[in-house]
């Protein structure tokens, strides 16, 4: 292939590629052939180009008189051979809809399923968090069932003794008047516009007239949580101008694109497409929007677009194909409106992230996990990843968090901290790691736990060397790698060299989302420590000391020390008391302000001690004493 692309002449045309099995799996197009697949042999190459290689065994291409006409044959034969990895429209919003379940007392919900057993479903609904709502809403309306399986009982549950069923599994509600219920809802939900409304509001006339204003009051409340999610998707304040906004997200080799449709002033439909293509970012919305646009009518007279590489091919295959004077207009600060243009193409924007992060927590990361092992050499895909991070302020409230990625994405119940026991006063991250990892792989030891396939630490290479110094001294052989903020490398323990990622990488993406959880969680875990401590006064352990008089002590004192070395008197004098409690207050300052330098001395003793030796029989004498300072939990 290699030779192949030296070989290319240097005009413009287009390329194939070929897997074993002669399928075409990705369609390019070039102004200059030979410099184009010259470039995918050369030079550090991204994930998506990796990946290209890797699965292709041999490269074919077209000449063509003008880029124009590259252009125009590419997307022939994109439709001709429909290539893995060029975009394939496939509409991707999966919208929820709501089911009303053919059942004698049926029940409603949200899905994204739909099953022909007799139910009755109304949407799709674009917006999940305002049907979110509107469900919340029915469901505080009407006193309709919430179990998920109907069942016969002899009592009814809690929602019968607030008000918010009528337990039909108990007998207390015939089955017409239960169903009456779903008829009004029914209502709220098949019809459209001012239909609806007027329908609706002349049901509830009805109702308040024959003094049943209960069900009058239902149809009301329904009315605006009706108008509510109708609003939901609306963005007002635009010109009456029809309009298309599309912008999309990428990770990898995963493409999502979002099309707002404005028509009359409003948003009348958001589409997700979900896509995978291996073409430079430059190139994916043309080839979106050529794969979009197939007929006509689809095409509205203005097109908004964040970025104007490759449309003029667009603007011109618009007006060839279809004879049309839609415009495609790039947006910028400049422009008139911008601020409006802006906020829609935001919006379009926002949706195509949200759909990527769907997409990878549905897939489970498996690229990056795969890459990662091949990158680290791990001896198996790293299912779960612990990351480690470290928190205080100049030495105080430190704290170390750990994390657990679980297939790519958090594990929260598997979330630990540890307040740190040997650092607490004192600045040494590498002791901190030693001791939060000692004492999380010491416990899942002794309980006998999985154990992690990959550790992350947040650091470089001195914190990585002193975790696997830890990890030796337990007899585990668990794989580790630091993550540098720096320059975003990766370093293993002992290495003379870090190991940089492309900024593409799905690996990289994966180690730093890893991280920035742990300093997320480290951050959050250290200020909550901080604040509970600083309303806490130490002179509140003093005898005779509460919340006022520590208030007084602060004022006079401000710390222990100067309290430990003051005078009778002038505790007497402060707190307004006898001599003797005085003198009680004192010796116990006393007393209290030794144990705490003590402590910190003998810390400074074990950080040397622990600091100095780089032995295995050194790193076991620590973890056993921070089994005795933690009084055996480690």
């Amino acid at each position: 292939m290699h030779q192949t692309a030296l070989k290319a002449p240097e005009s413009s045309g287009v390329y194939l590629w070929r897997n074993p099995q002669e399928t075409v799996i990705y369609v390019g197009k070039a102004k200059n052939l030979k410099n184009r697949l010259s470039s995918y042999f050369s030079g550090r190459k991204d994930i998506k180009t990796r990946l290209l290689i890797s699965r292709a065994v041999s490269i074919e291409y077209i000449t063509t008189a003008n880029e124009y006409e590259a252009f125009l044959l590419e997307n022939n034969l994109i439709k001709k051979y429909t290539p893995r990895y060029n975009i394939n429209l496939k509409d991707g919003k999966s919208y929820p809809v709501l089911r009303i379940t053919n059942e004698k007392f049926p029940r409603l919900f949200k899905t994204r399923q739909m099953i022909q057993d007799g139910s009755t479903y109304f949407g799709p609904f674009p917006d999940v968090a305002a049907l979110d709502t509107f469900i919340d809403t029915l469901y505080k309306l009407y006193p309709i069932r919430h179990c998920k399986k109907f069942r016969e009982r002899e009592y009814p549950c809690m929602y019968y003794h607030i008000g918010r069923c009528k337990a039909p599994c108990c007998g207390k509600i015939d089955k017409q008047s239960y169903i009456s219920f779903f008829g009004e809802i029914a209502k709220l939900l098949e019809g459209k516009g001012k239909q609806t409304e007027e329908s609706l509001s002349a049901e509830m006339k009805a109702a308040a007239k024959e003094l049943n204003f209960e069900k009058a009051a239902r149809i009301r409340d329904g009315l605006k949580a009706l108008l509510i999610m109708q609003n939901q998707n609306i963005v007002e304040d635009f010109s009456a101008e029809d309009r298309d906004y599309i912008a999309h997200w990428r990770e990898g080799e995963l493409a999502s694109f979002t099309v707002l449709k404005i028509r009359e002033g409003k948003v009348q439909g958001r589409d997700n497409y979900r896509v995978e293509s291996l073409n430079e970012d430059d190139e994916l919305l043309p080839e979106f929007m050529n794969a979009y646009y197939e007929e006509e009518h689809d095409l509205p007279p203005a097109i908004y677009v964040p970025s104007q590489s490759g449309l003029e091919f667009i603007s011109r295959w618009i007006k060839e194909k279809f004879n049309s004077d839609t415009k495609i207009i790039l947006v910028t600060e400049e422009m008139e409106n911008a601020a409006r243009h802006k906020a829609a193409l935001d919006m379009a924007r926002q949706n195509a992230h949200e759909d990527i992060i769907r997409r990878l927590r549905e897939r489970g990361d498996t690229p990056a996990l795969e890459e990662l092992k091949n990158l680290l050499a791990l001896p198996r895909l790293p299912v779960r990843i612990e990351g480690f991070d470290i928190a205080h302020i100049g030495g105080k409230f430190p704290v170390a968090s750990l994390i657990s990625f679980y297939n790519g994405n958090p594990d929260k119940k598997n979330y630990r901290y540890f307040r740190l026991k040997t650092t607490d006063g004192i600045i040494d991250d590498f002791a901190s790691m030693r001791e939060a990892v000692s004492r999380r792989y010491t416990r899942l030891l002794n309980e006998q736990s999985e154990l992690p396939d990959l550790i992350l630490i947040d650091g470089g290479i001195g914190q990585v060397n002193a975790v696997e110094g830890i990890l030796r001294a337990l007899n585990l052989e668990i794989p580790i790698a630091g993550l540098a903020k720096r320059d975003e490398e990766i370093w293993r323990p002992h290495a003379s060299e870090p190991i940089q990622l492309p900024k593409r990488s799905d690996a990289l993406r994966l180690l730093q989302r890893v991280r920035d959880e742990t300093h997320r969680f480290a951050t959050s875990r250290r200020a909550n420590l901080q604040t509970k401590e600083n309303t806490v006064s130490v002179f509140e352990s003093l005898p005779s000391v509460g919340e006022k008089r520590a208030r007084a002590l602060t004022k006079k004192f401000v710390t222990l020390e100067n309290l430990a070395n003051a005078q009778e008197a002038e505790i007497a004098e402060c707190l307004r008391v006898r001599a003797n409690d005085a003198a009680q207050i004192l010796i116990e300052a006393k007393k209290l302000f030794s144990e705490q330098a003590e402590k910190k001395q003998s810390q400074i003793r074990s950080l040397k001690e622990a600091g100095t030796t780089k032995e295995i029989a050194a790193h076991k004498e620590y973890i056993s004493r921070l089994a005795d300072l933690a009084g055996g939990d480690v």
